[in-house]
């Protein structure tokens, strides 16, 4: 049974180990470029031993980002930038990935620590936000969005196959598209979100219509060779989960076929009442329901941040690969930790050698 140092291959990629560093904001671009932070930071993480590192959400284009200082990559200069940290990422033995998204109507906002809540787009700092109904998401994010038009959808399309070209050429190996958070994407498939009756509204095929279509137009550029992914929130904790669980393996299905090589398995949160029961890799059975019917590789976040529990999800075979977010910002060389905490021998061998040395060659016996 494969365990979480075991390698794992994916079309012509084959990751060292089964840890992967998740997406996670950093909010400290200007313009959507990268700098010195975001360099030092993805570096690190890679150093530190995982197999897997994807740089944090990536906008298709200026009214896609989070907030003013999240990364994009809609024009060369950002992509220049991008690609020196895809080389950094894969020079320190680890794959460099990149997840690409557009907000929706959770974008113009305040860093998190800075409030979290929408910015006016009267204020010269936030613009006007775009979403399948102009329905807005509520509590601390009131702004409505304006309804897309058919044009919309298939310019914000578009911009999703730029981007990937852009990450392509940059040299990333793995390409994540966000069809999760309450974002774009999955707020065309909520029910909370999408209230157009259209054919991009009304039952599941018509709410899975814009990810299908975004997806079939990436996967005509992306490099065959190359993972395809998605971050998807497969429910939402709001009290028709097992409908939407039903609906969201169908859309899988559909994906998988078309030629997606892997699911990141979230939550929707596409609505602020769900009532969401965290707790330790909490979404671990439900990644394993969807690797099952879906039959496709999963991974999933979410409360895996002990050795322990990462490494039984994997020989479970509830997940494929672990998403370690939270606990690799607290401590960039988790997966040395792990390697000690599950026994390994020399577990200094996930690092470079120039921390791996002195490592073993001071290791207190236990």
């Amino acid at each position: 049974m494969s365990g979480l140092f075991s390698p794992f291959a994916l079309k012509d990629v084959t990751l060292r180990n089964r840890i992967a560093v998740p997406p996670m904001c950093q909010y400290s671009a200007e313009d959507g470029v990268a700098n010195d932070w975001h360099r030092v930071h993805y570096t690190s993480l890679a150093r530190g031993g995982a197999g897997l590192v994807i740089v944090e959400a990536t906008a298709v284009s200026p009214e896609g980002r989070i907030t003013p200082a999240c990364l994009g990559i809609w024009n060369d200069a950002q992509a220049a930038e991008l690609a020196h940290i895809a080389r950094e990422i894969k020079a320190a033995g680890a794959v460099p990935g990149i997840q690409i998204g557009h907000a929706g109507r959770k974008a113009s906002a305040n860093k998190p620590w800075e409030g979290d809540d929408h910015i006016a787009a009267e204020d010269g700092r936030g613009w006007d936000t775009i979403a399948p109904s102009a329905v807005a998401f509520g509590n601390n994010l009131p702004q409505v969005p304006a309804e897309m038009t058919l044009d919309d959808i298939a310019r914000v399309r578009n911009d999703f196959v730029l981007a990937a070209k852009r990450a392509r050429d940059a040299g990333f190996e793995w390409l994540e598209l966000h069809f999760a958070h309450g974002y774009l994407a999955q707020s065309f498939f909520s029910v909370h979100a999408n209230k157009r009756t259209d054919q991009y509204g009304g039952d599941a095929a018509g709410r899975s219509r814009f990810l299908n279509e975004t997806f079939n137009a990436v996967r005509d550029i992306w490099p065959e060779n190359l993972p395809l992914t998605a971050r998807f929130g497969v429910l939402e904790f709001d009290g028709r989960d097992e409908e939407t669980l039903e609906e969201s393996i169908a859309l899988t299905k559909q994906l998988r076929s078309a030629g997606l090589d892997l699911l990141s398995v979230s939550i929707g949160f596409s609505t602020p009442d769900a009532n969401i029961p965290w707790g330790p890799a909490f979404l671990a059975p439900i990644s394993a329901r969807v690797r099952k019917e879906a039959q496709i590789p999963v991974a999933s976040a979410w409360g895996i941040d002990s050795p322990v529990i990462a490494n039984q999800t994997i020989e479970k075979g509830e997940l494929d690969l672990v998403m370690v977010g939270r606990a690799h910002l607290a401590n960039p060389n988790w997966a040395y930790n792990a390697a000690l905490a599950l026994k390994k021998e020399k577990a200094s061998w996930v690092l470079p050698a120039p921390y791996a040395h002195w490592l073993d060659r001071y290791r207190v016996s236990e």
